[in-house]
């Protein structure tokens, strides 16, 4: 009688063990393989619902960190952080203040004047072609030093930008006389002062009131921009004349990326450039399609220009292209800017043809 108490307790204490393992295990196992030893941080301007992030940065980040099984771990800090700042994407990168940045290549603008050959109007009419041909010429070493200090993961430009207007439909390049219109670039400005219009530099977030007010006739922006923004309550006309390009970088610090392991450099590599490019004109595809859908569910009149329509436009822009790359070659220090330019269009018409 004396040792039941003992026994009582014995079985007592191994089903309190059996009883924490149940619910240790199922935890343990959960956890990734190995716990991150590395840290990257990626960060970037647009807000955490952009298909920027959505789509390419957050499955791609979730990627590297599969294919390390665990050894990386990466963090996104989108617009809204304290890293979110258009202007300073590169700068953040190369002080290794974060690791990686998504950011947009005109901003701050004149820094990197041979991927502002992309900007010309008129040059790509797809997002994909466009791309192509921008990482082809980083690949041919044609933009030189512009990325010195980080490595490129991918360069990237989006679908061509439309005209969109309120009240006068534009149909031809007269249309555009007297015309106050948002521009995205330099280059687009002088081509809009060429054509008889008032370019007006405006950040993105206030076109919708300058055009509700009246103080501009339109703007020349993509349709994923027009969704982002909900311009089509303000807009009636869409003219699809595939006007300019704007690219991206998506860069690493240069340093950091040597100082990786191997088999992290390898995964990493796996998943960015060539592996990358491909992916961006569908993607772009998508992003446009809410703006597109929405003018058309308005019932507003989108209006698609000919082939010869188009090279109206480029026809009566050529005076104004051939000084613009004679001023990047003076002032932007650029001495290939023709043969630049010119690598560019044989690109996007290889590209365009396929």
């Amino acid at each position: 009688m004396t040792r039941l108490p003992a026994i009582r307790l014995r079985r007592g204490l191994r089903h309190a063990l059996l009883c924490l393992s149940a619910l240790t295990l199922p935890a343990l196992a959960a956890l990734p393989a190995q716990a991150a030893e590395i840290t990257l941080k990626i960060s970037h301007y647009l807000p955490d619902k952009h298909g920027i992030h959505t789509d390419f940065l957050e499955p791609w980040a979730r990627e590297l960190e599969a294919k390390t099984n665990g050894k990386v771990a990466v963090e996104i800090l989108p617009g809204p952080s304290a890293f979110g700042n258009v202007a300073k994407q590169m700068d953040q990168v190369k002080a290794g203040v974060v690791d990686m940045a998504n950011g947009l290549a005109g901003m701050p603008r004149g820094r990197l004047p041979r991927t502002s050959v992309m900007d010309m109007p008129f040059l790509a009419k797809t997002a994909d072609a466009a791309t192509r041909t921008l990482w082809d010429l980083h690949k041919e070493g044609l933009l030189a030093d512009e990325y010195k200090g980080v490595k490129p993961l991918a360069l990237y430009c989006h679908n061509a930008g439309l005209i969109h207007t309120t009240d006068r439909p534009v149909r031809s390049p007269d249309d555009l006389k007297g015309l106050r219109l948002r521009t995205p670039s330099p280059a687009i400005s002088e081509a809009v002062t060429a054509l008889g219009g008032t370019p007006v530099g405006l950040p993105p977030a206030e076109v919708y009131e300058s055009l509700q007010k009246k103080v501009l006739d339109g703007t020349i922006f993509t349709w994923d921009a027009v969704g982002a923004f909900r311009l089509n309550e303000v807009l009636k006309y869409h003219t699809d004349a595939r006007t300019y390009t704007t690219c991206f970088f998506f860069v690493m610090n240069e340093k950091k990326y040597e100082s990786l392991p191997a088999d992290v450099r390898a995964a990493l590599d796996s998943i960015s450039g060539d592996a990358l490019i491909p992916k961006f004109g569908p993607w772009w595809d998508k992003w446009d399609a809410r703006g597109m859908d929405d003018a058309k569910a308005k019932g507003h009149e989108i209006i698609t220009l000919t082939d010869a329509e188009r090279q109206a436009f480029a026809d009566r822009l050529k005076p104004m292209a051939d000084a613009w790359i004679a001023k990047l070659a003076k002032d932007d220090n650029v001495p290939n800017a023709a043969a630049l330019y010119d690598r560019a269009k044989a690109l996007v018409a290889k590209y365009e043809q396929r």
